[in-house]
């Protein structure tokens, strides 16, 4: 089984391997981070960064397409690059998912048309302007298609889509595995449960980093 990550400039960190630790470990996964370039890419806040193992010109198939996220979204739904493999790559996917923001460049390659689906909360109505159905749900599932909510949620997703393919014990091992047992010290996860203050925060940096990402 074949599982191409995307990667780019700027995607956020735990989008991307969050889901990695759990499909990863699925029996006979192969798991390849692609982007356009075999150089570095760092993550929004630049403190890591992985390198690719191969470009997109180099993968014309998987088994299973994940898009992470990240700040600077009108950058990623632009970059035709990403946007034109992701295009390329779907109609072979037995799943084709994304995580936070990386929905918008599924509706960007014209993915998400008609269709629910979820982002980060901060950009649902980003993901309705690419014409997909905005859901407020953690995972959503529509045939092929796997969006997850903000970040953490893409562990969520990988477990829910390891269940679908290998069976509900082999996702509950890897579970165990991993030891995701979450247990946060807050229930602030979501703006529904978090303080009018905390969510008017959150939201004022989101507008700040996506003003600063345009800018640069």
């Amino acid at each position: 089984m074949k599982i191409a990550i995307a990667l780019f400039d700027r995607f956020t960190a735990l989008d991307a391997v969050g889901p990695y630790e759990v499909l990863s470990r699925l029996p006979g996964a192969e798991v390849v981070f692609v982007a356009a370039e075999k150089r570095i890419y760092r993550t929004d806040i630049g403190a890591l960064a992985l390198l690719p193992g191969a470009t997109f010109a180099e993968v014309d198939r998987a088994d299973i397409l994940l898009v992470p996220g990240g700040p600077g979204r009108q950058a990623m739904m632009a970059d035709e690059a990403l946007v034109g493999w992701v295009r390329k790559i779907h109609p072979t996917t037995q799943w084709t998912t994304s995580v936070c923001t990386g929905s918008l460049v599924l509706g960007a390659a014209g993915v998400l048309q008609g269709i629910d689906a979820v982002t980060h909360w901060g950009a649902m109505t980003d993901l309705a302007a690419v014409g997909a159905n905005p859901v407020s749900e953690r995972v959503v599932i529509r045939g092929k298609i796997v969006t997850a909510a903000g970040v953490s949620a893409g562990i969520d997703m990988a477990l829910t889509l390891a269940a679908r393919i290998a069976g509900e014990d082999v996702a509950r091992a890897i579970q165990l595995g991993i030891e995701y047992d979450p247990q946060p010290p807050f229930d602030s996860g979501h703006p529904s449960k978090a303080t009018p203050e905390t969510v008017q925060v959150i939201a004022e940096l989101m507008r700040q980093t996506e003003q600063a990402h345009a800018a640069a």
